[in-house]
């Protein structure tokens, strides 16, 4: 293992990894042009590497009336709340993209309330910011608000449960100290 200035954890070599790691993080440096620092961060810990990108994966890449886009909104979101400059700044990019607006990551990190987005976005990312920092507060009414909005039941779950997993990827690269990839700042604009 080496350790390097991605986290404050030994980082393990690629050619190190178990294969289907390998695979994985090999793949996506083939699509991307880069490692994200996410993935050789977590795969430290194999077993929680398989089981944090399996649900990032049902949740994120999942069709539904929330576009991929607006799924990388509440990640912004959420993850400026929660202090998390690696997922800000990687999920900011991601969103740049998936929104094809260079400006749109930056409006919804500083100030979602401000963003040029819609209404139905903003009731969207209202509720992922209670979520977030109140959960225990959501009552019936954060519902129906969203349901006037024409979130289903499934869109409603699967806002908060983004909202849930990226608490948890906001902490572990808080604790980490995960920086993220100089790629990251640039791509979108």
């Amino acid at each position: 293992m080496t350790n390097t200035s991605i986290s404050r954890f030994p980082v393990p070599d690629i050619k190190d990894l178990p294969e289907d790691l390998r695979d994985r993080i090999l793949a996506v440096q083939e699509k991307s042009g880069f490692v994200p620092n996410v993935f050789l961060t977590l795969a430290h810990r194999p077993e929680e590497f398989r089981a944090f990108f399996a649900y990032h994966d049902a949740l994120m890449d999942k069709p539904g009336d929330i576009t991929k886009a607006e799924r990388e909104m509440i990640v912004v979101a959420t993850s400026n709340a929660n202090q998390c400059q690696y997922c800000v700044v990687a999920h900011g990019a991601i969103l740049r993209i998936r929104a094809k607006d260079p400006q749109i990551a930056d409006q919804v990190a500083i100030n979602y309330r401000k963003a040029d987005i819609t209404p139905r976005q903003r009731a969207m990312l209202d509720f992922a910011m209670k979520v977030s920092a109140r959960a225990y507060e959501v009552d019936e009414s954060d519902v129906e608000t969203l349901k006037s909005h024409g979130f289903s039941e499934e869109d409603i779950w699967d806002i908060g449960a983004i909202t849930a997993f990226f608490g948890m990827s906001n902490r572990l690269a808080n604790l980490t100290s995960m920086k993220p990839n100089a790629e990251f700042y640039n791509m979108g604009r």
